[in-house]
């Protein structure tokens, strides 16, 4: 016993060195900060450096404490690993001229200025709420790309539309979800250059959001009383007379114009002497085929129909996409109603005469436009 050597534990023989090996145990590679990073260094033949040199004196350094050394200086470790600032900036440049093109400068320039008028209140609406600046900004901004790129709408008859003054423009309406509204305003302002102001039913006016947007797009009431304000003041104004029952008609029934009211929109533009330019809308029939209703809901509700296609409810929200149908829209000759004396719109036989020969010269631009139309996608 008392020739025996004395071996401390867990040292294996060797004292100071721990299991003895050249690689670290994988109790002690896992106390480092990030273990699965961790890779084994290429196997090179080992060179000792001359005694006394300064490699010789950091690798004995290195040796001992068993931290490799790094020129990675704190900046380069801290936020950002180390980029500069304009190096940054310099980014962000290019990202938002490849995004938004050379002038996204005086573009983001002019937003901010918009914002800071509608905060501070310094914009004009008229006494209808149209709102002119939104519309042009957003909405129709909004509503281009579908009208261009989705239903790849054509335009026929631009010339009937007259640069200027009052004029009443009547059309079909289809589609189950008024979006034909929606593509003709925004066509008639990027072809024509002129703000179509739509006539909207009650029920858009009492929904908490879509009513005070209509009012900021252009929409009013469709009552005569706004109706004949708006021609006389030199306004296109927009009615589709078939209402409700044009746009809740089956998919079996489409392209037949329902009854086109009591002809209140002719009395308008009788008493404002403004002519009325026919529109018919061929591809609006196909984006949402109604193929089915609740009424008992619908009632329950206080809307005029529930809605049943091939694709909701039961798709869910992917079944209010609508359908990328090719459309087709032709402004009619103006029919003049400026010939017609004063009392003309008191007359239910005339008024009565004028609307159906506007509703039957939609009809059969229809029917021509459909045998024209190589099919509903194309």
């Amino acid at each position: 016993m008392g020739d025996a050597e004395i071996i401390p534990i867990g040292t294996r023989g060797r004292p100071g060195r721990g299991t003895g090996s050249q690689r670290p145990s994988s109790a002690a590679r896992g106390l480092a900060r990030d273990s699965k990073k961790v890779t084994k260094p290429a196997k090179s033949p080992a060179i000792d450096p001359p005694q006394g040199s300064s490699e010789a004196g950091r690798g004995s350094s290195s040796a001992k404490t068993g931290v490799e050394t790094s020129s990675t200086s704190a900046v380069d470790r801290g936020l950002g690993g180390g980029i500069p600032v304009g190096d940054w900036l310099a980014a962000v440049n290019a990202a938002a001229l490849e995004v938004f093109g050379t002038d996204w400068e005086p573009r983001l320039a002019q937003f901010l200025a918009f914002l800071r008028r509608r905060l501070n209140g310094d914009y004009v609406v008229d006494e209808y709420g149209f709102d002119t600046e939104v519309t042009e900004r957003f909405f129709m901004a909004a509503l281009r790309p579908i009208a261009e790129k989705w239903f790849r709408i054509e335009v026929r008859g631009l010339e009937n539309i007259p640069t200027e003054g009052g004029a009443l423009v009547v059309s079909n309406h289809s589609g189950t979800i008024p979006v034909d509204g929606l593509m003709t305003m925004v066509t008639t302002h990027d072809r024509a250059g002129r703000f179509l102001r739509p006539l909207g039913a009650d029920l858009v006016f009492q929904l908490p959001i879509v009513g005070g947007l209509a009012r900021k797009g252009g929409a009013t009431l469709a009552c005569s009383e706004d109706a004949e304000r708006m021609l006389r003041g030199g306004e296109l104004v927009g009615v589709w007379p078939e209402g409700f029952k044009g746009i809740g008609k089956p998919y079996s029934e489409r392209y037949r114009l329902q009854r086109f009211g009591r002809g209140g929109f002719v009395s308008a533009a009788l008493r404002t002497g403004v002519p009325i330019i026919p529109l018919s809308v061929v591809g609006a029939e196909e984006i949402y085929p109604l193929v089915g209703n609740v009424p008992s809901l619908a009632r329950l509700l206080g809307i005029p129909y529930i809605p049943i296609t091939p694709f909701f409810p039961l798709l869910g929200p992917l079944g209010l996409v609508p359908l990328p149908s090719k459309w087709l829209l032709e402004f009619g000759e103006p029919i003049r109603t400026d010939d017609y004396d004063e009392n003309a719109a008191d007359d239910p036989m005339l008024v009565f005469n004028v609307t159906d020969q506007v509703r039957e010269t939609i009809q059969q631009t229809l029917y021509k436009l459909l045998m024209e139309r190589k099919s509903v996608f194309h």
